[in-house]
């Protein structure tokens, strides 16, 4: 027996429907059948992860509103996601309310107070990505808890106990390893058996991954949501847990055979007791007559998407054929990845000029810089947005992608009464910095290198208390002021990529949302060559893009794993999640596998797969 190896998990939820879901603790044995979509009527919740998504039905079943069962899906893949999101980390949640009020909670993770913008130099040079990245150096101050707990004080109707306590039995009971957890668990292990605690966790005796089919349990996670059940986020910035992560991120825990330099970071608890995750007014724009809504600064995702869609916007993409909508896609993704290269930080620190950056005038300039019959060649340089800013504003500075890849997960949650959550979360890279807090279970992040911590100068340059640049998009379109999608994505960079194809294939191009998630991508960031997924290059505008406009490509895997919610006439709902079909290793299908989604319905007064 073992947990499914189909991942994303997408369930609608009949708010009449009283039919019982199997308990979020019990590895399922039958699987159902791959299905991308669910259509109903009432809530609906997609996670990556089927105990994940059972817990949030549960919740929702038991009269809980979608912020609720947004944190209850979350803390429940802390314990079964723990390589792409967990407590450790931090992120960004967007919410509609039933009263209409569209907002965000901002739980970035933040440098701690001492560090300085040379702090990842050594001998007058920037440290490689490896030994950054690895070392307490990279760990930001967590801000998930507290997101969690301003998300339920502020919107929603649970306490802190009762959302932990399903996430508290599936850590207790434990669930089964499946093979994207063991290719995980071994990309990371020339690092992970550096780490007294990782190893013990998450290696067995010999040293090597857990086997597939395994149980892992984690009673020290169990005990630390026990302890933040009982004393909320308190619990977790202060006493026992926030001294072992002071610990951990200053003295990592390396074993004597270690076979890598593990750098100490500066984390204090003076660090944990400050951080505070702020609600924040998200980024907007209109579209065709919509309004767009996604995470503004310190996430670039808003804006870019933003600044995308207004090029696009003057555009009658739906009238031409698909290989020259898809050429001014991935012009206006790679002028608008120009711009949040040079311009987005934490707006704390450096004066954002956002309202420059989704002006129609400025997109206006950017359109007129894109040949329409011809790819540009990267990197392009940034425009200046700074004309057109409500506000005083500094000069950006231009600087390339970083393009290493990150992960994340992203869930989106919908309530009866009109609620809907999107939500992206993580702890940056896969594993982390590698660093298992001890005696309590969990991974810290690596945020930190989310800087341009090579640079001196940079907007996002290394500073305490500075929040590092995201490129987390979780992202709501409303049509006259009621919800019409909502939708995100994991990884890294690509999350912007994903989102704006989502939307130009669902809003301009006559996809079905199925069809839009399940869409080979293609992500051009102001780079050299355009990432692609193996099928793009097979479809017939990609052989247009590469000989009429010049288009260069790279093959990637897999590009972003998007779950999505479209809200239908008739009090209906959609869910989705992305269906991969297109890896071409075993190695690639096995992460795929994580994109098709698994979903149970409840119709009818009946349960089905």
């Amino acid at each position: 027996m073992r947990r499914a190896l189909i991942l994303p998990s997408v369930v609608l939820f009949l708010v009449a429907v009283l039919a019982t879901l199997p308990s979020a603790a019990t590895p399922q044995v039958a699987q159902p059948p791959k299905q991308p979509t669910a259509i109903g009527t009432g809530g609906a919740a997609a996670t990556v992860d089927v105990l994940a998504t059972d817990a949030a039905v549960k919740a929702l079943r038991e009269g809980a509103n979608a912020v609720d069962a947004a944190v209850v899906a979350a803390a429940v893949l802390g314990v079964t996601e723990p390589f792409s999101a967990g407590i450790g980390g931090g992120g960004f949640m967007l919410i509609r309310t039933a009263a209409g009020k569209v907002t965000t909670i901002d739980h970035r993770e933040a440098a701690p107070a001492a560090m300085r913008p040379d702090s990842f130099f050594e001998g007058g040079r920037a440290l490689g990505f490896n030994d950054a990245r690895y070392s307490g150096l990279s760990a930001g101050v967590p801000g998930t808890v507290r997101g969690w707990e301003e998300a339920l004080r502020r919107y929603g109707t649970m306490s802190f106990a009762r959302a932990l306590a399903p996430a508290i039995e599936v850590a207790r009971e434990g669930f089964f390893i499946d093979d994207v957890f063991f290719d995980q668990t071994r990309q990371n292990l020339d690092y992970f058996d550096d780490i007294a605690s990782t190893r013990a966790l998450y290696l067995d005796p010999d040293g090597t991954p857990r086997d597939v089919g395994t149980v892992l349990r984690n009673p020290d996670l169990a005990r630390t949501y026990e302890r933040i059940a009982t004393l909320g986020a308190a619990g977790f910035y202060g006493g026992p847990v926030a001294d072992a992560m002071v610990e951990a991120a200053r003295n990592p825990p390396v074993l004597p055979a270690a076979n890598h330099r593990w750098r100490p970071g500066v984390m204090t608890a003076a660090d944990l007791q400050a951080y505070a995750a702020p609600e924040r007014e998200p980024a907007k724009v209109g579209y065709r007559g919509l309004d767009v809504y996604s995470m503004g600064p310190p996430s670039s995702g808003g804006s870019t998407i933003g600044e995308a869609l207004n090029i696009l916007e003057a555009f009658d993409l739906g009238a031409m054929d698909r290989a020259r909508a898809m050429h001014l896609f991935l012009e206006a993704s790679r002028f608008s990845f120009a711009d949040r290269n040079a311009f987005l930080a934490d707006p704390a620190f450096y004066p954002v000029p956002l309202a420059g950056l989704l002006s129609d005038a400025f997109a206006a300039t950017r359109r007129a810089a894109i040949d329409v019959g011809r790819a540009a060649r990267s990197p392009v340089l940034p425009g200046d947005p700074l004309p057109f800013n409500q506000a005083p504003a500094l000069s950006g500075q231009a600087a390339a992608t970083v393009t290493l890849a990150g992960t994340t997960t992203h869930l989106t949650v919908s309530d009866s009464a009109g609620n809907v959550v999107s939500y992206t979360f993580t702890i940056e890279s896969t594993g982390g910095n590698g660093v298992v807090v001890p005696g309590w279970g969990f991974l810290l992040n690596n945020e930190l290198t989310d800087f341009n911590f090579d640079s001196l100068t940079h907007p996002n340059r290394v500073e305490g208390n500075k929040r590092p640049r995201s490129s987390m998009a979780p992202t709501l379109v409303l049509e006259q002021g009621r919800p019409l999608l909502a939708l995100g994505s994991p990884g890294g960079s690509t999350i912007i990529t994903t989102v704006l194809q989502i939307l130009v294939d669902r809003l301009d191009l006559g996809a079905t949302l199925e069809q839009a998630l399940a869409a080979p991508r293609a992500s051009q960031r102001n780079t050299a060559t355009t990432s692609v997924e193996p099928l793009f290059g097979a479809l017939s505008e990609a052989q247009a893009l590469a000989g009429s406009y010049g288009h260069t490509f790279s093959t990637s895997d897999e590009i972003g794993a998007a779950t999505a919610i479209e809200f239908l006439p008739n009090g209906r709902v959609l869910a989705a999640a992305a269906v991969a079909l297109w890896s071409s290793t075993p190695a690639a299908r096995a992460a795929s596998d994580r994109e098709v989604a698994r979903m149970h319905f409840q119709l009818n007064g009946s349960v089905s797969g």
